[in-house]
């Protein structure tokens, strides 16, 4: 499939790849992954996050449907504010990881991973018996993310009102007469914002955004530099460090669950899943680059695997997330191609988040 900002992508010289079952830029000729990283990290850079997938939930029961479906607590969620969340299934496993917009009390924006768009959709429809009304309307969406410290000057020079959002809050407006959702959220550990339009208006709108950022030198990034920024940040990625069979509570996001909530999908698997493993940084102390799926050992003992590793472009270092044992202390070694590389570990997540507050 292809988002409608393929043919600007390509225009743009951008080095076409699949993705969720998309065609994307992973990068573009004129710049290169490191050069995207570090307009992101120092001024301002652009994501065309149109795969993304986009589900209205609305009805007298919606808030009982959304809470019922994930982890964190969606009930007194004020209108405007954004929730980050886990759904799990009925093993306590990771479904996906998702955001939950308070549009008002009977209606919520949810927000999923591009690759679990239709699994997400069929799943959280058979696990809906309220008064409802749940739609899947990530075709009609297109969306355009505008990340860094210089995001704030590009974004209100279109939307002014931009100015007023703190971090994981929103508001609706319009654009070309369409529905369009401006947010706060990011994914890169820098400040950043979300810009949801209409799917035919969305390369106007990057046009509109390409132009705006001129004065700052904006750069069009693509999704290698959104996982080098992701990974830098520490935040998990489904497939990689979440999984069907991750147990929710072993992956550091225990702050999404809310226990004492009342009853969501997963919860007494949660509760009575006592956690023995967990999610770590690590630093290699040796040239190579860690890949997701190498062994992690403690001498002879296997205590865990690499779930995403890659060179830090803003630490110039090689850094990994491992899924270890917990209670492993002291330097560890990962297997690259036969060789154990030695590596400490560190804290999560790699830089020091810029984030709006």
């Amino acid at each position: 499939m292809k988002t409608p900002l393929y043919n600007t992508h390509v225009a743009l010289e951008g080095r076409m790849v699949e993705f969720g079952g998309f065609e994307l830029p992973v990068q573009y000729e004129n710049t290169g992954i490191k050069a995207e990283h570090t307009a992101v990290r120092t001024g301002v850079g652009m994501f065309d996050v149109s795969h993304m997938g986009e589900f209205l939930l609305s009805g007298p029961d919606a808030e009982k449907a959304i809470n019922y479906l994930v982890t964190n607590q969606v009930a007194g969620l004020p209108k405007g504010k954004v929730l980050y969340s886990l759904m799990c299934n009925e093993d306590g496993g990771i479904v996906d990881d998702l955001l939950i917009y308070k549009r008002d009390e009977n209606s919520y924006l949810i927000v999923v991973n591009a690759s679990n768009t239709d699994k997400d959709f069929e799943w959280m429809k058979s696990h809906i018996d309220f008064d409802v009304k749940f739609e899947n309307i990530s075709s009609q969406i297109g969306q355009i993310a505008v990340q860094g410290p210089k995001a704030v000057d590009v974004v209100t020079r279109l939307f002014p009102d931009a100015v007023k959002l703190h971090n994981y809050t929103f508001y609706e407006t319009e654009y070309e007469g369409k529905w369009c959702v401006v947010s706060r959220t990011g994914y890169t550990g820098e400040d950043g914002f979300e810009l949801y339009v209409d799917a035919d208006k969305v390369v106007d709108l990057w046009n509109q955004v390409l132009n705006a950022g001129k004065p700052e030198g904006i750069v069009p990034c693509g999704l290698g530099a959104r996982d080098t920024l992701r990974f830098e940040a520490g935040m998990p990625l489904y497939g990689h460090e979440l999984t069907e069979s991750t147990p929710a509570n072993e992956v550091g996001l225990n702050f999404a669950i809310k226990m004492d909530k009342g009853d969501f999908v997963g919860r007494e698997a949660i509760r009575n899943h006592t956690a023995s493993s967990c999610r770590r940084g690590l630093k290699l102390l040796a040239k190579g680059i860690a890949r997701e799926g190498s062994p992690v050992y403690q001498g002879t003992r296997l205590v865990g695997y690499v779930t995403s590793g890659n060179f830090s472009v803003t630490n110039g270092v090689a850094l990994a997330m491992v899924r270890v044992q917990k209670g492993v202390e002291g330097n560890v070694e990962v297997e690259l191609r036969g060789k154990r590389l030695p590596a400490e570990f560190v804290r999560l997540p790699f830089i020091t988040k810029q984030n709006n507050k």
